[in-house]
């Protein structure tokens, strides 16, 4: 029976037995662990070599010698020879030591391990009896495709003596377009303080029943928890040793108010950490075939929201043909945006499309110009959430149709 350990080399001596392509496979995790490493062999391999200056690794051009396990915690025997290899493994036997034998993976006191890693919890995979490394990796790799869907329970079990805060963009709705790294760090929190848009209502799903979810969400008008105390919040539970994740939809970093939750984080003293989305700006007018930037029709992108008044800066990026101007948050403003526009000179016939819930089953796209789009929206009723693109972009047929793409309205 084989006994697995987790053993840490960092700041330990580890002495690798020849330096042939093995060798060097596993030279570089043993380098990331930490572990001070010595290499003896008569020659190395064109990849050991490389990894050898790479890493200013010691390298000994001779064959093994018995001296050479002295103040070794670890060896790794791969000579090529397997009676050598024996031999070695015997005598680090006979000195205590644990020995990797490469060329037969069951006579060794110690094995390789096929690893993934998920935060600070790593997980190896290895033969009780006789190596099968194929086999090793394939179970591994289905329990990656496990981690990386947030399907095993990540959570800690034991309090922690510090919390912290990740802010998390879960992109523009649908959950397989959340990044691996958000859905690892929402299976491993202890509270989730939640927006409304998003990937929100699906993700919450999966998470243990005694996860605590805090509704924070904003709605057109009516903002029932203030920004001040969503900070007070996030620092509250970290500061009680609560793993905090804040999830946004979007990124957190494009009018998600994640710099001020950073920054209140900090000023606490609390760790916090941005796991980045793909920002609605970008991704709903693509799921409508609208590309923000075109060669030879918009070589640059103004994003503004819908919350403020027309800023010089946004009334020159819609004069400029160049550029793509995209709105967040801009349905109920549309009438003084226009307004503002009209009044600036900017031409009635300036292609504009509005997505209504983008990537959603829901999603609806309305294409106007400056001078019918108030007339328009109000027609077909367009409603929140929706992204609003400005500029020739926008302009219908500008790349193929697809005949599959969601309802448009003219």
């Amino acid at each position: 029976m084989t006994t697995l350990l987790g053993l840490s080399l960092t700041g330990r001596q580890v002495l690798f037995v020849g330096g042939g392509a093995t060798a060097a496979r596993r030279l570089n995790s043993f380098h990331a662990d930490g572990a001070l490493i010595r290499i003896v062999a008569p020659e190395l391999a064109s990849e050991t070599r490389a990894l050898v200056d790479e890493h200013g690794i010691d390298w000994c051009d001779r064959e093994f010698e018995s001296a050479d396990l002295a103040d070794v915690w670890l060896v790794h025997t791969a000579t090529g020879d397997a009676r050598a290899d024996r031999r070695i493994t015997a005598m680090c036997d006979e000195r205590r030591v644990l020995c990797v034998n490469a060329s037969d993976g069951a006579h060794g006191s110690a094995r390789m391990t096929a690893q993934t890693r998920a935060g600070d919890v790593v997980i190896g995979v290895a033969s009780d009896h006789g190596a099968d490394p194929r086999r090793a990796v394939g179970i591994r790799d289905a329990i990656d495709a496990m981690l990386l869907a947030g399907r095993l329970p990540l959570r800690r079990r034991r309090a922690s003596a510090s919390g912290r805060v990740d802010l998390i963009g879960g992109g523009p709705g649908p959950l397989d377009l959340m990044t691996v790294r958000a859905r690892r760090l929402l299976a491993e929190a202890d509270v989730v303080i939640a927006d409304r848009l998003g990937p929100t209502a699906e993700v919450l799903t999966e998470l243990d029943p005694d996860v605590l979810v805090i509704d924070v969400g904003k709605r057109p008008d009516h903002h029932p928890v203030p920004q001040d105390q969503i900070n007070a919040l996030l620092v509250e539970h970290a500061a009680a040793g609560r793993r905090v994740v804040r999830l946004k939809g979007g990124d957190p970093f494009v009018y998600g108010r994640g710099g001020e939750e950073v920054i209140a984080c900090r000023r606490a003293g609390i760790p916090v950490e941005v796991t980045p989305g793909t920002s609605s700006a970008i991704s709903v007018p693509q799921s409508a075939g609208i590309p923000v930037t075109h060669r030879g029709t918009a070589s640059a992108v103004h994003v503004i929201h819908g919350h403020g008044d027309m800023s010089p800066s946004t009334l020159r990026a819609m004069m400029d043909p160049e550029v793509t101007t995209v709105m967040l948050m801009g349905v109920a403003a549309l009438p003084m945006i226009v307004a503002a526009a009209r009044e600036h000179g900017i031409d009635d016939g300036l292609p504009i499309a509005i997505i209504e819930n983008g990537h959603t089953p829901q999603q609806r796209t309305t294409r106007s110009t400056l001078g019918e789009v108030i007339t328009t929206a109000a027609r077909v009723g367009v409603r929140s959430p929706a992204v609003i693109v400005f500029g020739e972009v926008a302009r219908e047929g500008l790349l193929v149709p697809d005949p599959l793409s969601e309802e448009t309205v003219r």
